[in-house]
């Protein structure tokens, strides 16, 4: 399973962003990877990499890694590993090469994959019965599902996504982010946009990207003012059926919540991604490395004093508004 995090054509992007971009690899190993520089230091990470098929080549790639950190004066590499033979403790293999935990994820641990190994009927069966009527019957309410590979439409899924982040859901990367994403990708066949209209005004958008064998559902938003009509499910439904029919293997609805954790900010998003039949599937996480490891004990030092600080600062703020409540 090829990620669109660790393609070529994801290097591009990330140089049209204005990124250092490292692309090494050799005998079983690749791995793409941007150094990353914030207030607390730099750091070379490989998001979803390196790609690896023996542990001997997951040991060459780290060791290429480490070396490009050092040449970039980089404190630490980090990896997300997803194809590499850690056996049944994938933690302890990683323990074992001198990692440690990242102090957060920085993508997905959990995802949710949808195998296309059927035919169609047997897509559609392991949805929910409302996706496939959904998909069936929607035009009868004037609403038409179409995909473009024409960057100029990104317009209509950012108009989208303002929308809801004014109703306070959630931050969207930026449009000039998402305009380079498409501006790079779509001309290359490696995204398109997804749009549902009603009586040909826009109501839903998604950007997916694709890889060899894989398509991901990357960004979406749908118009509040016509949420009733959930056109988003009947234009999920399309695009893995046109990833069906374009002989890829899976569809990555991306994250998900833990199964245990229903207050999650993302159960919402998860139970509508599990509507699609699928499977959950667990990553490794993020991972350090560190190269320089005077100046990564001061970054984790630095970061656990930073939410020591805005834990206080969060407490602070919710007793003056309750002693303001009370008058």
């Amino acid at each position: 399973m090829e990620h669109f995090l660790q393609t070529p054509l994801w290097g591009e992007v990330q140089r049209a962003l204005g990124q250092t971009v490292v692309e090494r690899g050799g005998p079983g190993w690749r791995y793409l990877a941007t150094l990353e520089r914030n207030a607390l230091g730099t750091i070379l990470y490989a998001p979803y990499g390196p790609v690896a098929s023996t542990a001997e080549s997951l040991r060459a790639a780290l060791g290429s890694l480490e070396a490009e950190a050092r040449r970039l004066g980089a404190m630490a590499v980090r990896i997300e590993p997803v194809e590499a033979p850690f056996g049944g403790d994938p933690a302890a293999a990683l323990r074992g090469l001198g990692l440690t935990r990242a102090p957060s994820d920085l993508q997905p641990e959990l995802t949710w994959l949808v195998g296309l190994d059927g035919d169609e009927k047997d897509i559609l069966g392991a949805m929910k019965s409302t996706n496939r009527n959904l998909h069936r019957n929607i035009h009868k309410k004037g609403v038409t599902v179409r995909s473009s590979d024409d960057p100029a439409e990104l317009g209509i899924l950012l108009r989208l996504l303002h929308a809801t982040a004014a109703r306070g859901r959630f931050t969207p990367q930026s449009d000039s982010y998402l305009r380079t994403v498409a501006q790079t990708l779509m001309p290359a066949g490696a995204a398109s946009l997804w749009i549902a209209e009603l009586e040909g005004t826009p109501i839903a958008a998604a950007l997916v990207y694709d890889t060899a064998d894989t398509r991901t559902y990357a960004h979406a938003a749908i118009d509040d003012a016509h949420r009733r009509l959930s056109a988003g499910i009947p234009l999920v439904v399309a695009l893995i059926l046109d990833a069906k029919a374009k002989g890829l293997a899976w569809v990555d609805l991306w994250g998900v919540a833990p199964a245990d954790q229903p207050d999650h900010r993302w159960a919402g998003f998860s139970a509508f991604k599990k509507s699609f039949g699928g499977h959950e599937v667990a990553r490794t996480g993020t991972w350090d490395l560190p190269v320089d490891k005077g100046r990564y004990a001061a970054y984790q030092g630095l970061r656990g004093l930073r939410g020591v600080l805005r834990s206080v600062a969060r407490t602070v703020l919710s007793r003056t508004k309750a002693l303001l409540q009370r008058g």
